[in-house]
């Protein structure tokens, strides 16, 4: 076999730089079918040293590739925006390292790592996706977004049923590599993409001849301004121009709803005097908004500051969201509220509170639940409002920190998997690029690229007769317990 000619360390990197690959915006998707299979000639011929050890030299070369932008932030330092990268890149690895010792162990003890492979990677995906430091967007689920029929199972399975279909790919491939009957997986591997590809085109289309074009529409501003240039006092009173401007244009569309982005002006609007000139536009046209704002209260524990959305009504009243999921070192420090002295540490973050409440607000009979930028990566989070009543979602974001780099393409497929995923639409406004509405099949229907400035104005469609699944985390359980029934069946015909 090929693989054997080549020593661990190269497999390793080849399999990282694969699957880094794959998740970068230029259709390389399909990488991510083979991106294990050099793994699997560790993970299954070798101690389960080497095989931490390997899988962590994969994950780090896989990470750095992916998420590089994340070192290109212009909110902070070149230093610390380097460190940032690096902290992240090093503590993700640490769940691939569990992933490639227990499928070690467990073909050491039982013989069934390959077999084992897809169930604890759903369980790696799910364990990484929880706690202050939940990271799900590097879910391999994001490399399919480019195919759309590929995702489709989503609305059902999560994207645990996306990472089962990759992962089996990748197990048929190996097989085919190792075996003398390479044509019979080769060909199951190209009948199973090909069946999953049929499906998921049968189920676009139901879902698409099954929405319908509303008469509800939405005006969408972009204003494209660097994100480090809005926080400058002396740019202040040009961008609150700049946004007076494009809210008098997207009044002028008689839009029922107009989308601002995340953090839109300098200013905690709900107390500024400024909100009563924004206000008196959405009274005067009865067309309620929703403005990305920091906001500040003050209770018997002191300040807090929160990262938050508020919502104007043609009546005069408002209603706040504050984020729930904090993005951390950069929102926040963790465990900052237990230890408060963590807060006088300055990586450049802010202190912000997180939010407790998952809000819905309401505007013409259409109720809708708000994510602030990260927070849209969680499909807990788009769940919990969907499940709480909202027919659409919308999302507030500024993309512009590391420039036109592959995590604004990344976050935007984001958008389209929690489309997908609830069967809704998403309306997305950006500071800069890529704003757009999406429909609940996941296609784009409008958007606005990165560095463009303007409006998008359009109908939203909505699924009639939408049917409510369980969720992702269902399946993603049920695959855990096959996978751990697996094993205790294994370890019981051993030992009995």
């Amino acid at each position: 076999m090929m693989l054997n000619k080549y020593p661990d360390w190269i497999l390793a990197i080849v399999s990282g730089i694969t699957v880094g690959v794959a998740y970068l915006p230029f259709n390389t998707g399909f990488l991510i079918y083979i991106g294990f299979v050099p793994l699997f000639r560790i993970w299954l011929n070798k101690s389960i040293k080497t095989s931490a050890a390997m899988s962590y030299l994969a994950a780090i070369t896989s990470h750095f590739i992916a998420y590089y932008w994340m070192g290109l932030n212009q909110g902070a330092s070149p230093i610390v925006a380097l460190l940032s990268l690096s902290a992240a890149v090093f503590y993700l690895g640490l769940f691939w390292v569990l992933a490639g010792i227990s499928i070690s162990y467990l073909q050491k003890r039982f013989k069934i790592g390959l077999i084992i492979f897809p169930f604890v990677w759903i369980a790696m995906e799910m364990l990484r996706s929880f706690g202050p430091l939940g990271f799900s967007w590097g879910d391999l689920a994001l490399t399919q977004v480019s195919i759309l029929p590929m995702i489709q199972t989503a609305d059902v399975a999560g994207t645990a049923g996306i990472t089962l279909f990759i992962c089996i790919l990748n197990g048929l491939l190996y097989l085919a590599l190792i075996t003398d009957e390479r044509k019979q997986f080769i060909f199951r591997a190209i009948g199973l993409w090909v069946l999953v590809f049929i499906f998921g085109s049968w189920r676009m289309n139901v879902v698409e001849k099954n929405s319908n074009t509303s008469d509800f529409s939405v005006a969408v501003i972009q204003p494209n301004v660097n994100p480090v240039q809005k926080w400058d006092r002396t740019f202040r009173a040009e961008l609150i121009s700049l946004m007076d401007s494009l809210t008098i244009q997207a009044m002028e569309l008689k839009p029922d709803f107009i989308l601002w982005p995340e953090s839109a002006l300098p200013i905690y609007l709900r107390t500024s005097p400024i909100r009563a000139t924004i206000q008196s536009y959405v009274s005067e046209n009865n067309i309620p908004l929703l403005a990305g704002t920091i906001d500040k209260a003050v209770d018997e524990n002191g300040k807090h500051y929160y990262n938050g959305s508020i919502l104007l009504n043609a009546d005069g009243s408002y209603k706040m969201y504050h984020k729930v999921h904090l993005v951390p070192f950069a929102e926040y420090i963790p465990l900052s509220n237990t230890f408060p002295q963590l807060k006088d540490l300055n990586f450049g973050q802010g202190n912000f509170d997180n939010g407790e409440e998952y809000t819905i607000f309401n505007v013409h009979n259409k109720r809708f639940g708000n994510m602030i930028c990260y927070e849209s990566s969680f499909p807990r989070i788009a769940k919990e409002f969907v499940d709480s009543g909202a027919e659409f979602l919308t999302i507030q974001t500024n993309d512009a920190w590391s420039g036109d780099a592959p995590g604004v393409y990344q976050h935007f497929a984001v958008a389209q998997i929690r489309a997908v995923e609830n069967r809704v639409p998403v309306v997305r406004s950006a500071n800069t690029g890529i704003s757009g509405i999406i429909s609940p099949s996941g296609k784009v229907e409008q958007k606005l690229a990165f560095y463009d400035q303007g409006i998008i104005f359009g109908s939203l469609t909505f699924m009639a007769d939408k049917k409510h699944y369980p969720g992702g985390d269902v399946f993603a359980l049920l695959c855990i317990f096959f996978g751990l029934s697996m094993v205790v069946w294994e370890w019981t015909r051993k030992n009995s």
